[in-house]
């Protein structure tokens, strides 16, 4: 499988501001852009904290666009979502996958959202390895995360991100911002994950930069 994580940043790479405002930082522009890359990807991927937060759709929505709907994976170990939640009110119209550490809860299963079980580790997350295995088995072989700054910095850590796809707007928001990639925990720059910037581009107002990894 591969993995392309998408960030939408200010300049110095926060993703909201102290009290969580987010919306939008990046223009219109740079969020079309976001849904066609939707549109390439098998399955779209996010953390509880952003479902809960945002309550999103994570579908494509483009002018005129009747293509194929990318699957829906959340990172929910402890399965909160809402049986009122977009994303589990059309599950029977989209592939909606939960990722959890226990035993499938009945209410999400019910409404046709597939709960699949991974093993735990840490603060009972999900291990990621084991998740990119268990979303291959299930036929999906490209996969697109949009989680917050957890969930980023999670997939990096773990070797796991083939591609960025980075929107930089042109603000800054400071020290006190929420940054987009959590802790790392690398102890030197040879630890650091390495990139090659393969293109750069105006996405309105923004910047679009596109990174493989080495």
């Amino acid at each position: 499988m591969t993995v392309t994580l998408k960030l939408a940043t200010s300049l110095d790479g926060r993703i909201a501001t102290a009290s969580g405002e987010s919306r939008w930082i990046t223009g219109e522009i740079s969020r079309q852009a976001v849904h066609r890359l939707r549109a390439d990807h098998d399955a779209v991927l996010i953390g509880a904290e952003t479902a809960l937060a945002d309550d999103p759709e994570l579908t494509v929505r483009l002018p005129g666009y009747n293509g194929r709907q990318p699957a829906r994976v959340v990172l929910d170990s402890r399965q909160r979502l809402s049986p009122e939640c977009k994303l589990v009110r059309t599950a029977r119209d989209v592939p909606t996958y939960v990722v959890a550490v226990g035993d499938p809860d009945a209410a999400l299963t019910e409404a046709g959202v597939r709960v699949l079980t991974a093993r735990a580790v840490g603060e009972d997350r999900p291990e990621l390895k084991s998740v990119v295995h268990a979303l291959a088995a299930e036929g999906l072989s490209r996969l697109f995360v949009e989680g917050g700054g957890q969930v980023a910095g999670s997939f990096l850590r773990c070797g796991l991100v083939d591609a960025l796809e980075w929107f930089r707007a042109p603000i800054v928001i400071g020290g006190e911002g929420r940054p987009a990639i959590g802790a790392l925990a690398v102890a030197t720059l040879v630890d650091t994950p390495h990139f090659r910037r393969t293109e750069v581009r105006e996405s309105g107002d923004d910047l679009w930069e596109r990174y493989e990894r080495i």
